[in-house]
């Protein structure tokens, strides 16, 4: 009962948003080509996520039907980069970050040059990654893991070298080996941070995806928002972004969950 009263207070202040957005358009305060209303951005949504062709059983499944619209299609090619990228920069910065906060050697080698790339935006890369790796998906794919890598590789670092010194001594004098101390205390020590770095990374993907699909790509949520832009649909460029922002917030619910369990002992040690 708790966590529906929690879900209920989290919705009070987009729909007194929405119901001022309403107040403003049918006031006529705003000018709707610039501003549309929100029953306007609705019906737009819908019409946006309507399949495109009527339903004939003889072409396939009913599924396939529903997801054959221009928002769907447009949401699973963005989705898809987003995971990609995502899982490619993750499954860079994780074992150079362990690395880096483990040894202070590798942390010489690879500071530096990372310290100089960090700061650089991902878009700052798009001409580069266009003379790469051409167009379409790659490029964008490309974007989206430096997008994710930076955020992920630095919890990383700063989680292990942030592992409490008595744990590790009590690990020493108990007789563990550098292997047991790495896997058995560091890493599940470490193990907040780099959820925490995966989260900034994911909502970093999302910013990235949306532009590298207006410059790469021919389809997706972001090149679909350009072209709205060109024709001075409103109503669609505010619909897109809701979505955009529909999926992510999905995709951090679920890795919010995710690290509730999975720390779970984490927590019973902090409230201990």
């Amino acid at each position: 009962m708790k966590r529906y009263r929690h879900a209920a207070s989290g919705i009070l202040v987009p729909l007194a948003a929405i119901a001022f957005w309403q107040l403003l358009s049918a006031k006529g305060w705003v000018n709707a080509t610039i501003l549309p209303s929100p029953m306007q951005v609705l019906t737009k949504w819908w019409a946006y996520l309507r399949p495109l062709e009527a339903y004939d059983p003889s072409m396939g499944s009913y599924l396939k039907w529903c997801f054959s619209g221009e928002l769907p299609q447009d949401a699973m090619g963005s989705l898809y980069r987003v995971l990609l990228g995502f899982a490619i920069g993750t499954g860079l910065a994780l074992p150079l970050g362990l690395a880096m906060g483990y040894s202070k050697v590798v942390y010489a080698l690879f500071n530096p040059l990372i310290q100089v790339l960090r700061p650089i935006p991902p878009i700052a890369y798009i001409p580069l990654s266009i003379l790469w790796f051409g167009l379409g998906n790659p490029p964008a794919v490309f974007l989206i893991s430096i997008g994710a890598f930076f955020p992920v590789l630095m919890n990383t670092v700063t989680g292990v070298q942030n592992v409490d010194s008595i744990y590790l001594r009590v690990g020493r004098n108990l007789g563990a080996s550098r292997y047991t101390q790495f896997t058995r205390i560091i890493l599940p020590a470490a193990t907040p941070y780099i959820f925490t770095g995966a989260r900034i990374g994911m909502g970093t993907a999302f910013i990235v995806v949306i532009v590298s699909e207006m410059i790469a790509v021919n389809n997706g949520l972001g090149y679909r928002i350009l072209e709205a832009r060109e024709y001075l649909w409103s109503d669609k460029i505010i619909a897109g972004m809701f979505t955009i922002g529909l999926l992510g917030l999905g995709i951090d619910t679920v890795m919010s969950r995710l690290s509730s369990r999975m720390l779970r002992w984490h927590r019973g040690l902090e409230q201990g």
